[in-house]
């Protein structure tokens, strides 16, 4: 992106009324970590108040496991396309736009997102996996000392490894955990039958992920009228015809908002189209969403995870066992 564009896009963003402040708790799981720890928008180290560094001295940590998320990532290559076409469409709408403050911004916003980025790792990720380790280092530092042996594991998806990868930066020099920058590197260890354990249950791909029946309410939800309402307002917002929006469309929209604010920490002019109101609805849909396809709709979503939690509990306690055994190893122990 040029220089004098962004600075013309940066302006645009500040002069801006602050509407993703009202709308970010209704971000589901593209909300930014400061949303949820506000404390790390002044110390991005900061454990929270009160919480210190060490355990208790009766608590002696024998083993972390730890189960991640990847750090902020652009939007996917099909969220970008609908981005585009709704753009698309107020570009060729712009000449008559006088009447639609929201659709000549918008009209003048920059399409910076690209396919290629198709839900990459984005900078803040890094940062974000690079935090998230020396916060966690910090609240176990006897768990990550030099010369503890350490492991990490992830999918072979791309913002994965990149976040594996930024996340062992974090940890420090004093881990040997390899040297610069390589997302795919033998410190990482690419387990997709782990770490993706629902693409490897044979029953839930066929069941939910590749049943077009699975999502029914789903898209009852999304021709209901709480979505109606949503969908009336935006194209009213947009001076487009109703036609020409669906829910799909409108929720692209809302979460571009959502990824402004965790890529660039701005407040985007897609926020402008949606009030609290309209928010609760759009996470709604994508809780109902969740739901089915990943919480408690279905029996064989949770059971698909058995796999990941077993091993889970298998490390934990084999850690266990491991220190029993050394106990019973000591002068004097009373464990016989």
């Amino acid at each position: 992106m040029a220089p004098r564009r962004e600075a013309a896009l940066m302006l645009l963003l500040l002069v801006l009324p602050l509407a993703s402040a009202g709308l970010s708790g209704y971000f589901g799981t593209k909300s930014r970590y400061e949303e949820v720890n506000p404390h790390l928008v002044s110390d991005p180290l900061s454990l929270g108040p009160g919480a210190g560094g060490s355990l208790p001295a009766s608590c002696t940590p024998l083993q972390l496991r730890a189960v991640l998320r990847h750090g902020t990532r652009y939007p996917t290559a099909g969220q970008i396309r609908r981005l585009g076409e709704l753009h698309a469409r107020l570009l060729r709408r712009a000449a008559g736009a006088a009447a639609c403050p929201a659709a000549a911004a918008l009209a003048e916003w920059p399409m910076w997102y690209e396919e290629s980025l198709d839900g990459r790792l984005a900078p803040q990720g890094r940062r974000d996996m690079e935090q998230l380790a020396r916060r966690m280092a910090a609240r176990f530092p006897a768990l990550f000392a030099a010369r503890r042996r350490l492991a990490l594991a992830s999918s072979s998806k791309h913002r994965c490894l990149q976040s594996g990868a930024a996340f062992r930066r974090g940890l420090g020099p004093t881990l040997d955990f390899g040297v610069g920058d390589v997302p795919c590197s033998p410190w990482v260890e690419v387990n997709d039958s782990l770490m993706r354990f629902f693409d490897h249950c044979a029953k839930f791909v066929v069941l939910v992920e590749e049943n077009d029946t699975a999502m029914g309410q789903v898209n009852a939800f999304k021709e209901g009228p709480e979505m109606k309402k949503v969908l009336e307002k935006v194209a009213s917002a947009l001076c487009l015809p109703m036609e020409e929006l669906n829910a799909d469309l409108v929720q692209v929209a809302f979460l571009t908002c959502s990824y402004e604010l965790a890529i660039k920490n701005v407040t985007s002019p897609w926020c402008s189209l949606f009030s609290e109101e309209d928010a609760k609805v759009l996470e709604y849909l994508n809780d109902l969403k969740q739901y089915w396809k990943r919480g408690y709709g279905y029996d064989i979503n949770s059971r698909s995870s058995c796999i990941l939690f077993q091993d889970i509990f298998q490390h934990l306690d084999k850690a266990v066992e491991e220190s029993k055994s050394e106990m019973k190893k000591k002068p004097g122990s009373a464990m016989k």
